[in-house]
């Protein structure tokens, strides 16, 4: 991977959000890459608890201060940084206080998932575009973990599809077993056709539930890793239908080589 260029985008990373799989991964593959000569960015949502002090997360001023247009609503993207010391890897944070200012991640103290959790999707896939944008730095992979994430390549492929940037990106999306019950909010499909995007190309999203939201997540990837040994039968199905590279399941203690063969033999060739 010396030289190669990885853009992880995640919902959820260790050390800044308690260990599961989708946050330990989140920091493995990174430091896999960086420990290999690879350039990687990180990037993951500001929840509000996460300790700032603590990680030391501060603004970058240069970046932050435009306003995304979320269902027509102006809402301002703030971006802070912060360094995982020991691994030297820097992680940057989308930010905006009406979104991720709470004390929560995805649900309410009762377990309810938060009734906005569809455009702070939406405001986390823009703000990471817009921001690296704004950095110039053409990835040669974007790689995707987490529902909080998985309206990028969507996004990429169709909000952004004429970005130069991105022209020669690969999408690598990462599969995980079931995280939230229930359904995102119902209006969903109408607040991404705001942004032009056809409702034709999302209309699983009409029942905004996890198998159909990392449905659209598969559909605009290039190549997808299944990083549960727990994936549904039905997210298995749609992604072989798909007919795209997929790397099965490995355990941790496998998952360095094997990532590491599947970017360069399946997703760069």
């Amino acid at each position: 991977m010396n030289g190669k260029k990885i853009l992880f985008v995640s919902s959820e990373l260790v050390p800044y959000l308690p260990e599961n799989p989708v946050s330990l991964m989140s920091y493995e593959a990174p430091r896999m890459v960086n420990s290999s000569g690879g350039q990687i960015r990180i990037f993951m949502p500001r929840y509000g608890n996460i300790n700032e002090r603590r990680h030391q997360l501060h603004e970058v001023i240069r970046l932050s201060g435009m306003n995304l247009v979320i269902n027509d609503m102006d809402m301002p993207l703030i971006i802070k940084v912060a360094s995982i010391p020991r691994e030297r890897i820097q992680v940057y944070f989308i930010d905006n206080e009406e979104y991720f200012k709470r004390k929560a991640t995805f649900a309410d103290a009762d377990g309810n998932l938060f009734p906005d959790n569809d455009e702070r999707a939406i405001f986390f896939a823009k703000g990471v575009v817009e921001t690296v944008k704004k950095l110039n730095w053409s990835p040669d992979i974007i790689h995707v973990h987490g529902w909080m994430a998985s309206l990028l390549p969507l996004y990429l492929r169709k909000y952004y599809a004429d970005e130069p940037l991105f022209a020669d990106s690969k999408i690598v999306t990462s599969i995980y077993d079931k995280a939230y019950e229930g359904e995102l909010d119902e209006g969903m499909i109408d607040k991404i056709a705001f942004d032009g995007i056809e409702k034709e190309s999302i209309s699983s999203l009409s029942n905004p539930d996890y198998n159909n939201l990392l449905k659209v997540a598969a559909d605009y990837s290039d190549a997808i890793i299944l990083a549960s040994e727990d994936v549904s039968e039905e997210l298995k199905n749609h992604i072989v239908n798909l007919s795209k590279p997929v790397l099965p399941y490995v355990s941790l203690q496998e998952a360095e080589e094997a990532y590491t063969n599947f970017y360069q033999t399946e997703v760069l060739k």
